[in-house]
């Protein structure tokens, strides 16, 4: 194998894109996805069975787009990867079983990694080289988390996560409330740009002293969020206004909503980055593409000093390059392959980044 610029080929179907990508070293050839969106919308929500089914009719035709659109075949790929957890069970099974059958079917090593540091080595395919003193936010349907990378192959330590929703759920849950569909996210960012953000003063969870404490004395969850209470919080505010009779103010409780969201993610990232020498910040995950909370934490890293790198929408949301790309890392620093024993892990902790 050429270990100085490998040719991986990356799986990913954690939850309902599959995902397959193809790099070169650190170079991108394909991001190729296909998305079962569509079939969950009437539901509200991702439901794991309908997402599972998909990624087996999805997988070769996405898998032979990918080696098309990087002019490659299979005999010329150095290493295979494959999302193994965390995600849905169901979801990930297809895929750890695709990459497995490719495995033994030609011979190539296959790397078992995590989809939440694959979200950070995605940043290496748009930007180059992943700087020293390096903290990660990932926000997505599933995650809100963020960490602090020593090394993306061997060191990535956990300094706060939700305790409850993710951010991600949070915004679903909340359109659904307000009548807006799914995927919740976009409808309310695109809505929230009518509305006020300062209608209504929503909960910051997890932000009262109780739970902060001190730097000296840190709280139980001074880097952690919570949405629930949120979430809550703009229930009741649609039933008084429809107790009162009057018009819900949609546009401004999603101003508001979202407002509430972005500003506590991004002030406990801001003190997460400050209290643990964290310099620079890589922004990530399926929310990454929220406008509000790209331009807050920009906003708040700038007056920080830290420097924020936020890849492409197309590599934030769950993507089969990203996986490559972590893969990559692995290899050239010389890391054992997984074989095909492993097991798929729906809750894979961010400090196994890969089996």
């Amino acid at each position: 194998m050429n270990r100085s610029e490998p040719l991986v080929l990356g799986i990913e179907s954690s939850c309902d894109e599959t995902g397959v990508g193809i790099v070169r070293g650190d170079t991108l050839l394909t991001n190729t996805v296909s998305s079962s969106m569509e079939e969950h919308v009437r539901f509200g929500g991702v439901i794991p069975e309908i997402a599972s089914r998909a990624h087996l009719d999805a997988f070769v035709p996405t898998l032979q787009q990918a080696l098309d659109q990087a002019g490659v075949t299979l005999d010329e790929v150095d290493a295979l990867a494959v999302t193994s957890g965390p995600g849905l069970a169901g979801a990930l099974m297809v895929g750890v079983c695709a990459a497995k059958a490719l495995a033994v079917a030609t011979g190539k090593p296959l790397y078992a990694i995590n989809h939440l540091v694959a979200h950070v080595g995605v940043g290496l395919l748009d930007g180059g080289a992943l700087p020293e003193n390096l903290g990660a936010l990932l926000v997505s349907g599933g995650h809100t988390e963020i960490l602090r990378v020593k090394s993306i192959t061997d060191d990535v330590e956990l300094l706060g996560s939700t305790i409850d929703d993710a951010a991600g759920e949070a915004y679903d849950k909340v359109a659904r409330i307000l009548g807006l569909g799914y995927p919740g996210g976009p409808a309310i960012d695109k809505l929230a740009r009518e509305g006020n953000p300062k209608a209504i003063r929503f909960p910051r969870g997890l932000s009262q002293p109780k739970y902060m404490g001190t730097a000296e004395a840190p709280g139980p969850h001074r880097y952690d969020w919570s949405f629930s209470g949120l979430k809550t919080a703009v229930a009741r505010a649609v039933e008084q206004f429809e107790a009162a009779g009057q018009d819900v103010p949609v546009a401004d409780i999603a101003a508001s909503f979202q407002e509430a969201v972005v500003d506590v993610i991004t002030a406990k990232a801001m003190l997460a980055c400050t209290e643990n020498g964290i310099t620079n910040l890589l922004l990530g995950g399926g929310v990454a593409a929220n406008s509000r909370l790209r331009a807050l934490t920009e906003e708040r890293c700038a007056a920080h000093g830290i420097s924020l790198r936020v890849p492409p929408i197309s590599l934030c949301t769950d993507n089969g390059a990203m996986v490559a790309a972590l893969a990559s890392q692995i290899v050239m620093a010389g890391g054992e392959p997984s074989g095909i024993g492993f097991a798929p892990d729906s809750s894979m902790p961010v400090t196994s980044i890969h089996l």
